[in-house]
């Protein structure tokens, strides 16, 4: 269990690792995936959402890098606001062990957003972008903006209006108001509302949501990249620890061929390939293999279409010596 524990921290700090400094501020994207079982592993559980029997990992994002930062397994149901304070505070704590300057920003999806989790971050100076589920309380709060979209669409017969409000709120199990903002657009089909609450204080309604909650959708991407192009969703061992284990082997693939990734040159077309493309044209290859006392060589076909780039990643991957410059 320690084992497994300090592996999942050591992906944290591979994260950290792969900053030149410290910066200024980073911002986390918080998600789960459904994760299917065929068996009764320890932690799976059968989710109603999904109709399933599975686990619910937690992956954590650097989404503007494309890094990931801690990936942990979860028993199949939603996380409690406990929980989600318990995870939030761990990973805030070894970040600030090594970082104790830079700003956290947490984007997280509607689940996430517990009293629990809300309470830590004020305390402790870090910033959050949960959805929130709207209310008839709430709706009623942005009503007079509602009813303006929905106005200016029939007057100006367009396809689509949107506008963006914000109101101070208080749910049932909050101990204090809190900005909630939304994003309302009216079509054809009707009005549709959605809500992200946030400390952020001095940002107008439509950077809060548009600029930066709505970038918290490429975080589907990643998860995209590690659960299918990396089938990270084959956790069949018995044991919880084994799976985490596995887990944390399969993040550490996803390094390898992000390295991989952005050490192929902008002009050629896989320095945009999804990670399942790099795995057919550059890993899964046949090859020759000689060991010797001191290296193996791998001794590649001379037809290979991608040979020059091989020999590029090769200078580009080199471990350089200790104090030179990048």
């Amino acid at each position: 269990m320690r084992d497994a524990i300090r592996l999942t921290y050591a992906l944290v700090d591979q994260w950290m690792a792969s900053y030149d400094r410290t910066p200024a501020g980073v911002t986390l994207d918080i998600d789960d995936t459904c994760d299917v079982v065929h068996g009764h592993q320890q932690l799976s559980l059968f989710n109603a959402h999904y109709d399933e029997r599975c686990f619910l990992p937690i992956h954590v994002y650097d989404t503007a890098t494309g890094r990931p930062v801690a990936i942990v397994l979860r028993a199949g149901k939603t996380p409690s606001g406990v929980e989600v304070r318990a995870h939030i505070r761990r990973l805030v704590r070894h970040i600030r062990g090594r970082w104790p300057t830079t700003r956290v920003t947490f984007r997280c999806d509607g689940h996430y957003a517990r009293s629990e989790a809300m309470d830590w971050c004020e305390d402790n100076g870090v910033t959050y972008l949960f959805g929130l589920t709207g209310t008839r309380l709430l709706t009623a709060k942005i009503e007079a903006t509602a009813d303006a979209v929905r106005t200016r669409r029939v007057v100006e017969n367009a396809d689509r209006v949107r506008d963006f409000a914000e109101a101070r709120h208080k749910a049932k199990s909050w101990r204090r108001e809190r900005r909630a903002v939304a994003r309302i657009e009216a079509t054809g089909r009707g009005l549709d509302i959605r809500f992200v609450v946030t400390n952020l204080a001095a940002t107008s309604p439509r950077i809060v949501y548009e600029t930066l909650y709505s970038a918290r959708g490429q975080a589907e991407n990643l998860i995209k990249a590690h659960k299918a192009h990396l089938a990270s969703d084959r956790t069949s061992c018995r044991r919880a620890v084994a799976n985490q284990v596995r887990l944390v082997l399969h993040t550490a693939a996803y390094w390898l061929l992000l390295a991989v990734h952005d050490a192929v040159p902008a002009a050629r077309d896989l320095a945009k390939a999804e990670f399942s493309t790099l795995r057919l044209r550059l890993v899964k290859i046949a090859v020759r293999a000689q060991e010797t006392i001191s290296r193996i060589r791998l001794s590649y076909a001379t037809c290979h279409p991608e040979a020059d780039l091989f020999q590029g990643l090769v200078t580009a991957l080199a471990p350089r010596p200790r104090g030179a410059a990048p």
